[in-house]
């Protein structure tokens, strides 16, 4: 947002009213009329144009406000315009490669962007009659996710986890697919990013090669709760403009969802409002919708939806959790269990889902290989506990087959990232559907019983190690 073309030409005989109170990063204001919920004023400190969002009516005469910006500076009495609108972005199809703020401004020392247009944040989804249904899969060349776990092109796919089990990196790995496989745009919106990890993320992507077919929009941790809300709704705007306009698949990644709902809670608690389930605001599944219902695919193009989902004390019954579940088509679970055996991507094949899992919309080779894998898994699963005790002898032939097979195929859904080439120094892997396929056949039909463990961890298809 230009905040100059927001405060230009206001005097004090414009305002609308002035500031009253201020509880840090809730402002309420005495207004001579009241403005519409969601409309965005501004004020002037030092030089500088601060905008508010209208959150509540209080009475006929006073609002309450929540500032974009740090509240140092603002003071009783100080007068508050009406910008006539509600907060909206500058838009572009140069966007692409530039990493902005909420209000579209650059943060990447670039130059500002020259605006096509403005489109406001909250603006309606498409009608339903112009919605379209998800595309079948949409490949990422990610042998665990492609096989268990499959993408709905068009739909919306959460990665759910705990911190340090790889959900940044398997993020960046995505937006790769996308470049690279499906000729795609990305853009990215960093709810809540730390300065380090915001800092270190769009340099890594520079790096992978990302960065020129990606907008990056963030809204920083020690930023107004405000910004943090609302810097989601922020991306999905340039990501439904490119949708729009370029016609291509659009990848919108959130990091991280839960972050959006810390904010929401925030601020329904400054606000006055009475906590509900858990502490979170009564407003929570409102909010979740309000977000998740815009990431649509309409005749212009399709917008494919990545979140990671942090999960407080890695409890999946958290009510944030399940207010995010009930949008997704496809839930990646990655398990700290997996990670500390060393098993990278770390999803858990056997709680991992995708409503992409039947033998219609898959096709009966790819419905039967992925059952077959996951019965290995879990049979292997309910073998450990007797085989931690009383070690593999004491197994059937029959069972210590299936562990033989199993851990093999724990390591053939390994594979090296492009994402993290620079640090491995391993070249990263994309492996086609009908390769990973006919590989984890191979294994569950006793091809390679006789081949080394070590053979299969780390590597793209089974071609590069049994040519």
């Amino acid at each position: 947002m230009n905040h100059d073309r927001l405060g230009e030409n206001c005097s004090q005989d414009d305002a609308i009213g002035f500031i009253t109170e201020v509880h840090g990063p809730v402002v309420e204001v005495n207004c001579r009329r009241l403005p519409p919920l969601r409309r965005a004023l501004t004020t002037r400190v030092d030089g500088e144009t601060y905008i508010f969002e209208v959150h509540k009516h209080v009475d006929q005469h006073h609002i309450l406000v929540i500032t974009m910006h740090e509240t140092s500076g603002l003071f009783r009495g100080m007068a508050v315009y009406d910008s006539g609108a509600s907060l909206h972005v500058p838009v572009a199809t140069c966007c692409l490669g530039r990493l902005v703020n909420i209000f579209g401004e650059p943060l990447d020392g670039g130059e500002p962007l020259v605006p096509e247009l403005y489109r406001n944040i909250h603006s309606s989804p498409p009608f339903l009659s112009d919605a379209l249904e998800s595309q079948g899969i949409l490949q990422t060349g990610i042998k665990v996710i492609d096989l268990l776990c499959p993408f709905a092109a068009g739909g919306k796919t959460g990665l759910f986890g705990g911190a340090g089990v790889g959900k940044t990196v398997l993020i960046m790995e995505f937006m790769h697919a996308i470049a690279a496989l499906h000729h795609g745009v990305s853009v990215f919106a960093g709810v809540g990013e730390r300065l380090r990890e915001g800092h270190e993320l769009w340099h890594e992507m520079q790096k992978a090669g990302v960065m020129p077919h990606t907008l990056m929009v963030f809204g920083q941790m020690d930023e107004s709760p405000g910004v943090r809300f609302r810097v989601g709704l922020s991306a999905l705007t340039y990501a439904e403009f490119l949708r729009d306009t370029m016609g291509k698949e659009v990848l919108f990644v959130m990091d991280n969802v839960f972050r959006f709902v810390q904010a929401g809670s925030e601020i329904s608690s400054l606000l006055g409002r009475m906590p509900a389930t858990v502490g979170y605001q009564p407003t929570l599944h409102t909010e979740v919708a309000e977000l998740e219902d815009r990431i649509l695919s309409t005749e212009s193009g399709s917008i494919t939806s990545v979140q990671a989902v942090y999960v407080p004390a890695d409890d999946m019954s958290d009510p944030a959790v399940n207010a995010i579940l009930k949008h997704l088509d496809t839930t990646v679970i990655l398990s700290r269990q997996q990670a500390a055996r060393g098993i990278y991507p770390a999803v858990d094949p056997l709680v991992s889902t995708s409503k992409l899992m039947d033998r219609h919309t898959l096709g009966d080779i790819h419905y039967v290989v992925a059952e077959g894998v996951r019965e290995t898994l879990a049979r292997y699963a309910e073998l450990e506990d007797i085989i931690t005790m009383l070690g593999v002898e004491e197994l059937s032939p029959q069972d210590r087959l299936t562990v033989i097979r199993a851990r093999k195929l724990q390591r053939y859904l390994t594979q090296p990232f492009w994402a993290t080439a620079t640090y491995t120094g391993m070249t990263g892997k994309s492996v086609p559907l009908k390769q990973t396929i006919a590989d984890c056949q191979d294994f569950l039909q006793g091809k390679y019983d006789d081949l080394p463990e070590e053979n299969c961890y780390f590597k793209g298809s089974m071609q590069e190690v049994v040519p």
